[in-house]
């Protein structure tokens, strides 16, 4: 119940977000810039909230990840409803959100592979995965119906109960013994309490020999390289959302929700197939997936001015059951890659490649903004197919995986 309702906080903001900087803008570009504000912390963040996920309980970390983000979404509802919000005032709290959310990120994926091992990981995560995209229908559609009727003031009221509710329904948790695992590369490393001292050091030297590892294990840093492709030439797509609901299908803010739900439709879809085997799990599944995730953007830049409303919901689907797939298959191959006492700090390093997502944000809107929407999605759906198939000829190891 817990990711359910940090879901709906986090796609809860994101629409609202995407809407509000619209409004007050009037520019895709600044929407794209809004929500890079949104993910830029994440870069900064990642490895450090590993290193502090691998030395704290993580249940703590997710209790009190989402009351502060609950307080940074109250903060500018009150804002709004008074009439004081800026542009200024939206960045700098989205920017504060962002760091919580970098701790959140790196916190719940140890803490899943925790609670079920490496050999049962990749259908847990989909489950998880599931539950995330449940959350994600339940804010779309409640945010974007809040906007539509009271406004971006209460919607963002709304976000605020989802992180709450997120951090609340951990109060009983206790803390999990880490699974030991017989399983992928990352098999090895003795079984500690998760968040205990006893692994060892400050956050800063657990940050230092997580980047040593990089450093010397190639398959982590191309992991690393992947999922920060997927990031900024795929899921970077969601800003021009609230162009695409009401510059070129003529929707309002519901049609927005419409769309934002869709994506999270698609991502249960993806992972139901997922949680199911019925995808390959390893470095060939992989990138196969990125390719038809490339493939179903550049769909998605045309599908306006061939379909319709219902059949670009139905592509954004499409678009999003793919990049759940690569989000699942990132995240587990990056946590069986490393060390039992690293699981944290992998986390961190898949939340480092999820924070370049500003870097697609401000190039799909800058693009958006000077050749049109169908144009950026279609150049990011290309470059997205081409790191995949670049990938897939010049390291076959990956493959193996």
């Amino acid at each position: 119940m817990s990711i359910v309702f940090n879901a709906i906080g986090m796609m809860g903001e994101n629409v609202v977000l995407g809407w509000l900087t619209l409004e007050l803008t009037n520019s895709p570009f600044m929407v794209g810039a809004a929500l890079g504000m949104r993910a830029l912390p994440l870069f900064f963040v990642g490895v450090p909230a590993g290193a502090l996920a691998d030395q704290f309980p993580r249940h703590r970390l997710l209790l009190i990840t989402g009351v502060g983000q609950a307080l940074t979404a109250t903060t500018l509802g009150v804002s709004v409803l008074t009439g004081i919000a800026t542009l200024a005032h939206v960045m700098l709290l989205t920017l504060a959100a962002g760091v919580l959310r970098g701790i959140e990120h790196a916190a719940r994926q140890s803490y899943a592979h925790d609670v079920v091992g490496a050999p049962a990981l990749v259908r847990g995560l989909a489950l998880l995965g599931v539950a995330l995209r449940i959350g994600w229908l339940i804010g779309s559609i409640a945010t974007g119906y809040a906007i539509a009727h009271w406004g971006s003031g209460v919607a963002y009221l709304v976000v605020a109960l989802g992180f709450l509710g997120g951090g609340m329904v951990l109060l009983p948790a206790a803390v999990r013994r880490p699974a030991t695992s017989t399983h992928g590369v990352g098999a090895q490393g003795p079984v500690v309490l998760a968040g205990s001292r006893a692994m060892g050091g400050s956050v800063w030297r657990g940050t230092l020999e997580f980047l040593v590892t990089v450093r010397r294990d190639r398959t982590v840093l191309v992991l690393m390289v992947l999922t920060a492709g997927a990031e900024v030439l795929g899921f970077a797509h969601q800003v021009l959302l609230p162009s695409l609901a009401r510059d070129v299908l003529h929707t309002g803010p519901e049609g927005l929700g419409v769309l934002s739900a869709a994506r999270a439709v698609g991502g249960i879809l993806g992972l139901v197939v997922a949680s199911g085997r019925g995808v390959a799990s390893g470095g060939a599944g992989f990138l196969a997936v990125l390719g038809t995730f490339g493939a179903s953007l550049i769909a998605l830049g045309g599908a306006p001015y061939v379909v319709g409303f219902v059949g670009v919901v139905l592509v954004v689907t499409v678009v999003n059951a793919c990049g759940a797939l690569a989000d699942l298959l990132a995240q587990s191959l990056l946590q069986l890659s490393v060390p039992a006492g690293q699981r944290g700090r992998a986390g961190g390093a898949w939340v480092v490649a999820i924070g370049l997502a500003p870097i697609g944000q401000f190039q799909l809107g800058a693009l958006a903004s000077l050749f049109g929407v169908s144009a950026a999605l279609g150049t990011s759906g290309l470059a997205l197919v081409l790191l995949a198939a670049t990938t897939a000829l010049l390291m076959p190891s990956m493959k193996r995986l």
